[in-house]
């Protein structure tokens, strides 16, 4: 087994143990970035596209309990399945593709050093470069995975959207034809007796198809491509940190490979936050985007592509909207980012042990054979 092939399974290994650990944060931080709000003085036709807020929006910890109270653990964890399914994939895709490309920079660099040029080691550009690459293929790979994933997250609030919606129909009819009150109400218990019907990948997957055909599962491709600078940035900031932190060590007389479990994970948490602070408004975009259009409530907050939604979020909401749910994502991303970088190594770690035992068998079988004739 090459080292790509060790990472990639190792990438794909922590990625899914992370996702399962910060699967509720994630489940309510798309919520968040999904919410249209609209901005404090606006007037005329524009104040009626979106609902005002009336009270501040309640934290995260606060919309966890709520979702507890009202959907259960499912909904916490609503797309799970899509979700570690994708995780493993982009993870295994992305972590095979990163190494294959960094062993090919390194033995460039290497080139270069007995030519005379540069001392041996990549640079931070190329390792952006790289990671580039690899980010690229992963996206263009596995986005209708996430566009399901967004689907399920979202699908009760898209829900509660369109109920709305029937009920503000239902009282306008009311007005318009002077129902009695037993009447309204009986009309809105009716309403509020349909049970939702089951939602799951396949329904998900029939949504998205129906709406938009083909096309619809690479959703928010556009600002995911941009994005890949996220994962750019973050193994740029890992990589040249790993390097100088190996550095320090091995002028210590530690060794090169001894960087332990703390320190990968606090290595990790650094590059995950420089990496989400930086490319967070297009994740919001993006999820936008993946989402039912219906939790915009009304049809002209409902998005056609990358650029309108970037124009209406602007004009409606303001660019606080870019930033909705960021401290979630924070927490989220940086603890996720931490484990998976943790548990990569030292699967790696270990996987390296196993094979240097393995080669050491084999050559002593070889040896005794040899002895033996």
């Amino acid at each position: 087994m090459s080292n790509a092939v060790a990472n990639g399974l190792a990438g794909a290994g922590g990625g899914i143990i992370a996702q399962i650990i910060t699967y509720p944060l994630q489940t309510v931080n798309t919520r968040q970035q999904t919410e249209r709000v609209a901005k404090k003085g606006l007037g005329g036709a524009d104040k009626k596209a979106l609902p005002a807020q009336t009270r501040p929006a309640a934290g995260t910890l606060l919309q966890i309990l709520q979702v507890l109270k009202t959907e259960g653990w499912g909904g916490l964890y609503s797309g799970l399945k899509p979700s570690l399914f994708g995780t493993a994939a982009s993870q295994g895709v992305y972590y095979y593709f990163y190494q294959v490309f960094k062993n090919r920079a390194e033995a460039i660099a290497a080139a270069r050093k007995k030519k005379g040029r540069g001392d041996g080691t990549v640079g931070m550009f190329s390792w952006l470069v790289v990671a580039a690459i690899a980010g690229s293929l992963n996206v263009l790979l596995t986005i209708p995975i996430w566009v399901l994933v967004t689907r399920m997250q979202t699908h009760t609030q898209a829900e509660r959207k369109i109920m709305e919606g029937k009920k503000e129909a239902l009282l306008a009819e009311a007005l318009e034809r002077g129902w009695e009150e037993s009447t309204l109400h009986d009309k809105l218990t009716e309403l509020e007796s349909v049970k939702p019907r089951p939602y799951g990948t396949l329904q998900a997957a029939q949504e998205v198809h129906r709406e938009a055909g083909v096309a619809g599962f690479w959703k928010g491709i556009i600002p995911t491509l941009i994005m890949v600078c996220n994962p750019s940035i973050q193994f740029m900031i890992y990589e040249t940190s790993l390097k100088h932190l190996r550095a320090k060590h091995s002028a210590s007389k530690r060794g090169l490979k001894n960087v332990n479990a703390l320190e990968v994970f606090l290595l990790g948490a650094l590059a995950k936050l420089g990496a989400t602070v930086s490319t967070y408004p297009l994740l919001v975009v993006k999820s936008r985007l993946q989402a039912k259009q219906e939790i915009g409530g009304n049809v002209s907050l409902r998005y056609t592509g990358t650029f309108d939604a970037i124009i209406k979020m602007i004009r409606y909401e303001g660019v606080q909207a870019f930033y909705k749910g960021m401290s979630t994502k924070i927490v989220q991303s940086v603890f996720a980012a931490s484990v998976l970088f943790m548990i990569k190594e030292e699967l790696v770690k270990a996987y390296m042990l196993l094979a240097d035992k393995g080669q050491k068998v084999l050559l002593d079988l070889s040896k005794r054979s040899l002895t033996k004739i």
